[in-house]
């Protein structure tokens, strides 16, 4: 919150926060059209701008208006130029978001509107919204099976920032990506370990591009691809990581999850949880806001390092050490207690 927004009288400030989803569905405008792409060479005009990307120029001139103040634009007469903020809605950036915005817009907003109901029942909202659960919903689409898997692999690696150049992997010969959709996470894991090999294990529509991707590796020969579902059983391996995965279920749905991988570690085998890990207290913080996208999408839940520690310990592990980058995940290590 800036000084000049705690200046503002509670009842601005709170209707600044309830039309939150309008400024929302103006970022999804943005990232829909490719206006942030556009203007990576440049500042432009606020016509020709509209016209490059096939919209109004009027109501895009508003929609860019309205974002400006947030710092996703900068605005001289006629002219628009992106920020460095903005620039992450462009497709190019290193940060881009820009398939996280795309993705969000065709999944997420709508069953938000069904917040009420999970607050009432408990139960995701969008599985109220779809009538099924949410990644039942997404797999009957491969083009959203595809977003998904991009929009994911944009984010985690974002989230992750240089957490794997702090955090050694421990020792063991066989590295399983559980939960790994389309096996980026295990590319860069392998090309850091060249003496390695790999399993990349995930749901049929979810691993189904994961060949592609060690093969633009040049890793097709060390990574065994199996199709699965960790809730009923997962393949012996030396070292499983789980990647942005517990997130998505609550307690009892992921421990099932870590005892399949309990049951089926041979003596020794190491676990690695790379998640989100919510401060303590009230401040703010943006994964509190991630917690509440697990809730209503998926019935999961962002984790404290205390309420990690108790869901390993149920399912029979002992949380060694927690390595921290410069993004927002974690690398939880754990073994077999």
């Amino acid at each position: 919150m800036t000084d000049n927004e705690t200046q503002l009288p509670p009842s601005i400030r709170m209707l600044q926060l309830l039309n939150g989803f309008e400024v929302s569905q103006a970022l999804f405008v943005i990232a829909e059209l490719g206006v942030a792409t556009e203007l990576l060479n440049g500042p432009r005009a606020v016509h020709d701008l509209a016209s490059a990307v096939g919209a109004d120029a009027d109501t895009l001139g508003r929609l860019i208006r309205l974002l400006a103040q947030d710092g996703v634009f900068r605005t001289s007469g006629d002219t628009i130029e992106i920020t460095d903020l903005g620039r992450t809605l462009a497709d190019g950036p290193a940060d881009s978001l820009r398939n996280v915005a795309r993705y969000f817009r065709q999944t997420h907003y709508a069953p938000f509107g069904r917040l009420i109901d999970t607050a009432r029942t408990g139960d995701p909202a969008a599985a109220i919204f779809y009538g099924k659960p949410f990644f039942d919903w997404v797999n009957e689409s491969p083009e959203l099976a595809e977003l998904q898997n991009n929009a994911m692999a944009g984010f985690t690696q974002n989230a992750r920032g240089d957490l794997l150049d702090v955090f050694d992997l421990p020792p063991g010969r066989t590295v399983a990506d559980v939960g790994g959709a389309d096996g980026t996470l295990l590319a860069e894991l392998l090309t850091r370990y060249p003496e390695r090999s790999g399993i990349l294990f995930d749901l049929p529509s979810m691993v189904s591009a994961g060949r592609a991707t060690m093969q633009a590796a040049g890793l097709d020969q060390r990574v065994e691809i199996v199709a699965g579902d960790f809730f009923d059983s997962v393949p012996a391996a030396d070292v499983y990581v789980l990647s942005a995965v517990l997130h998505d279920w609550n307690n009892a749905s992921a421990g099932r999850i870590l005892n399949n991988i309990a049951t089926a570690a041979p003596a020794g085998a190491r676990l690695v949880v790379i998640d989100i890990v919510v401060p303590e207290g009230d401040a703010p913080h943006p994964t509190k806001v991630i917690d509440i996208t697990m809730l209503g999408m998926l019935g999961g839940r962002q984790r404290s390092e205390t309420e990690w520690r108790r869901l390993l310990a149920d399912a029979g592990f002992t949380l060694q050490r927690v390595v921290a980058g410069s993004g927002s995940y974690f690398a939880l290590e754990a073994v077999i207690a």
